[in-house]
């Protein structure tokens, strides 16, 4: 994106529910975790930098339903040499944020975290939508 975000348009479906008519949070939790190495390489151009996740804090302020379109946002924070700090939000088609995170990662060559240092033959990348242009109106709601 033109402020250096990396976004994403997508949709959970019911396989990703927990109660009825919402999504179980380890999923939208994963969502919020994998937009932090997608961030790093557009910051840095870099798809060979890599990142474990050190910790992160997902806050919940709405349910977050299956099968709507919805946008995943991830914006670097604070980048340094060994560390680098992600805020994700996903949000609906109206821009409310229904859940967010601050994410910490640090960063580590691909050959200490994968046996191999061809994690990249592993890794889900881009599937091409023809989308061009993301909306990001988006509005930080109470609660």
């Amino acid at each position: 994106m033109d402020d250096g975000s990396v976004a994403s348009v997508f949709s959970y479906t019911e396989k990703h529910q927990s109660y009825p008519g919402r999504v179980h949070g380890g999923m939208i939790t994963a969502m919020l975790d994998e937009l932090g190495l997608r961030a790093l390489w557009s910051e840095e151009g870099n798809e060979d930098s890599f990142g474990v996740t050190v910790s992160l804090e997902t806050k919940f302020r709405k349910p977050v339903p299956y099968n709507e379109q919805l946008i995943a946002r991830g914006k670097i924070i604070k980048n340094s040499a060994r560390f680098f700090t992600v805020d994700s939000k996903i949000v609906d088609k109206n821009g409310r944020v229904l859940a967010g995170g601050i994410v910490n990662y640090i960063k580590l060559d691909v050959a200490r975290i994968a046996q191999n240092s061809s994690a990249h033959e592993e890794m889900c990348y881009l599937i091409e939508d023809g989308v061009k242009e993301i909306d990001l109106n988006i509005k930080e709601i109470e609660g």
